[in-house]
């Protein structure tokens, strides 16, 4: 189903920048005269000698928050972090979005992706010379033609099924589609949100990420990927080995068929919270190589 969003541009418009600036400063009383942001470096550095900006995606049912641990790490040594809403529409339109997002950044980055956000990543990279590594954390890699649910149950053992999801419809949702939540409870062959999604969690955090879960449309998990970005960008990719959302055994053959620097923990797939430091370990492993 064609998805309607904002068009792709190399960079900003520059004249309508301008103008968003002058207006901005007639309503809060600022200075318009530097209307273009300054290069994100700190104090003493060299543009050359730049840190990347490390730009994190969140999955499907999840927002921001679930980079917290990771961005507080980042920070602490000296990374410019960024973390834009996935807006959990479908592949194309998410990915549009985020590479728009992209285009307001200065200078090299590195990009990465928590489980479908690793379809996002995949298509928003491409064609942007400033992307210089790709990071997968319990993610899809696909290749061109593959969608999120396709690879999910690929190999044995996600436990993913549709069970899984109560759907409800949303206002202007193309023909077809509709947002998904997870339930928390079990409804075989879905063990609940627990069991399948946070193993490795404590119970009570576990029911708090399940009450404040985003929705995700359908379209993020039926939507085919276009061409990979990883086919040209240098790649890792983070697997925990007690992933039962995307099977690890699919998540190494996505990773070995990438060329991936790999990295496997024994994490849940929401790795990304129950190992930080683990994590934050391969993301400034990549960020190392950017010069």
């Amino acid at each position: 189903m064609k998805m309607h969003y904002r068009s792709r541009s190399n960079r900003r418009d520059l004249s309508l920048l301008g103008l968003a600036t002058v207006a901005l400063a007639s309503i809060f009383g600022f200075s318009a005269s530097a209307s273009t942001p300054s290069s994100p470096t700190h104090p003493g550095e060299s543009v050359t000698s730049q840190k990347p900006t490390i730009v994190l995606v969140h999955g499907a049912w999840a927002d921001g928050s679930s980079w917290d641990k990771v961005v507080n790490r980042l920070q602490l040594d000296g990374y410019r972090v960024d973390v834009p809403p996935n807006p959990l529409r479908g592949v194309s339109y998410d990915s549009a979005y985020i590479a728009d997002f992209l285009h307001s950044i200065s200078g090299p980055v590195v990009l990465v992706g928590h489980s479908y956000g690793g379809m996002v990543i995949t298509n928003a990279a491409v064609g942007d010379s400033e992307v210089k590594a790709l990071v997968y954390v319990d993610a899809f890699l696909p290749d061109q033609g593959e969608t999120a649910f396709q690879l999910a149950a690929a190999q044995p053992g996600s436990c993913l099924s549709p069970n899984a999801f109560n759907i409800v419809p949303f206002p202007g949702a193309p023909a077809g589609d509709a947002d998904t939540y997870l339930k928390s409870g079990p409804a075989a062959p879905y063990p609940g949100f627990v069991a399948c999604f946070a193993n490795d969690i404590p119970v009570r955090k576990a029911a708090v990420l399940a009450a404040t879960q985003e929705p995700a449309a359908l379209n993020a998990g039926t939507d085919p990927s276009g061409a990979p970005a990883w086919k040209t960008i240098p790649t890792w990719d983070f697997i925990g080995t007690a992933d039962h959302v995307i099977p690890p055994a699919e998540q190494l053959f996505m990773a070995n068929r990438a060329h991936a620097h790999i990295t496997e923990v024994d994490g849940s797939h929401l790795s990304l919270i129950s190992h930080p430091d683990a994590v934050t370990q391969v993301i400034t492993e990549a960020a190392d190589t950017v010069s």
